[in-house]
């Protein structure tokens, strides 16, 4: 494993000439390694690499077209074992396999929640949106263990810092009450991620993940409780999850769960998921290589016409189900005052973030960071009413 060119110099005091402000910042340095593996059935198979973060705040690239500018990713790496992840890529900066070294080989940042506390509290953040679930899924099986998010969503609470989480995991049901207490101070974003509810396909491509039904018991109980809940329905697989009827199963059960909103996006391959999900392809849907190295020839995503033709299906499904502006589960805010019962300078409050600039945090080689859209809390509803959309190109978990 390759983890020399992450490596960096002893901490030294935070000034803006520091590398904690900075354009040197490794992720980690090399004697910060440590590699468990624990013999429980969840975890068979698993190694994870514990490392000591020097920083957590990632700046998304200015060219990015994403609707934040920062991201948290506390791991590397996914148990959730997709096929088609985008994130696989990265794996390879650390020497890594991009196939089951992905969904093996688990990078853990222990120190994420003091980090981000620090660095939420330096004089010139500026309370910028904090997306999480850009990279890897925040709630893979390896927060049961390490219980990291927690802390990162008490971080931002304290500092009423918007934040949003774009999640298969049903473990984000664990944190409901901290994300009620930031929902009270700040705008909190919540999407899940179901790109169909047939069981088949799901076993096949998402293997390490919870079963559709139970994701979409996480947007009912969200909802329930008062954080409006979206779904991303992502990703529409051609020919294996696109046929009509698939898509109204879909939307039929996002309806029904009560999600603010439905966006779908279709399947794409950037190079290293491609390689990745083409031999499973290969391997399990022989007779559809050919018409997929047709479909995507051209590059990473699926034609225009056919992004087009998907989401103005799913649209139009979601107006027959009432998903929109005047359908069910509006998004409910709970704030009981700007900042919260303890004022602006209280626990929960924001005292002292007046920083004109967020702090140049590095961009990590290989996090991939804004590759993913989690949409802001205040991005409307996908319109039932909207007219031949544009596709969206975007990047899946």
């Amino acid at each position: 494993m390759r983890w020399n060119h992450l490596a960096e110099t002893p901490e030294a005091p935070e000034t803006p000439q520091n590398p904690a402000y900075g354009e040197a910042t490794a992720l980690f340095g090399t004697s910060a390694v440590t590699t468990r593996t624990f013999d429980t059935p969840e975890f068979r198979g698993i190694t994870f690499h514990e490392v000591r973060a020097r920083s957590i705040l990632n700046r998304v690239p200015g060219a990015s077209r994403m609707p934040f500018e920062w991201t948290v990713n506390p791991y590397r790496g996914c148990t959730h074992a997709c096929v088609y992840c985008f994130a696989r890529k990265s794996h390879s900066y650390l020497d890594l396999d991009t196939g089951l070294g992905f969904d093996s080989q688990i990078v853990v940042k222990i120190n994420a929640p003091e980090l981000l506390r620090r660095q939420l509290s330096a004089p010139r953040w500026s309370g910028a949106h904090v997306a999480m679930g850009t990279n890897v899924d925040t709630y893979q099986r390896a927060e049961g263990r390490y219980r990291l998010m927690p802390g990162i969503i008490e971080a931002l609470r304290d500092h009423a810092n918007p934040f949003s989480i774009l999640t298969k995991g049903t473990l984000i049901l664990r944190d409901l009450e901290p994300l009620k207490q930031a929902a009270r101070v700040t705008d909190v974003g919540i999407s899940v991620s179901v790109g169909f509810t047939d069981h088949a396909l799901w076993r096949t491509v998402e293997p390490g993940t919870p079963a559709p039904e139970r994701r979409l018991d996480v947007v009912r109980t969200l909802t329930d409780h008062g954080i409006g809940c979206g779904v991303l329905m992502a990703p529409v697989i051609p020919f294996l999850g696109d046929h009509p009827d698939q898509l109204r199963a879909t939307v039929r059960a996002i309806a029904a769960a009560g999600a603010t909103s439905v966006t779908p996006l279709v399947l794409h391959l950037r190079p290293g998921a491609r390689e990745w999900f083409m031999a499973w392809l290969a391997e399990h849907h022989p007779f559809l290589v050919r018409r997929y190295e047709r479909l995507y020839a051209a590059g990473a995503y699926a034609p225009t016409w056919y992004q087009r033709r998907v989401t103005r299906q799913v649209h139009e499904l979601a107006a027959e189900f009432g998903i929109g502006p005047a359908g069910r589960g509006l998004p409910r805010r709970i704030h009981s005052s700007p900042h919260g019962p303890d004022g602006p300078d209280g626990p929960h409050g924001r005292g002292g973030q007046d920083g004109q600039h967020g702090p140049d945090r590095p961009h990590g080689r290989g996090e991939a960071d804004g590759a993913l859209f989690a949409p802001e809390p205040r991005t409307p509803p996908v319109s039932p009413a909207a007219a031949d959309p544009a596709p969206i190109q975007l990047s899946l978990l």
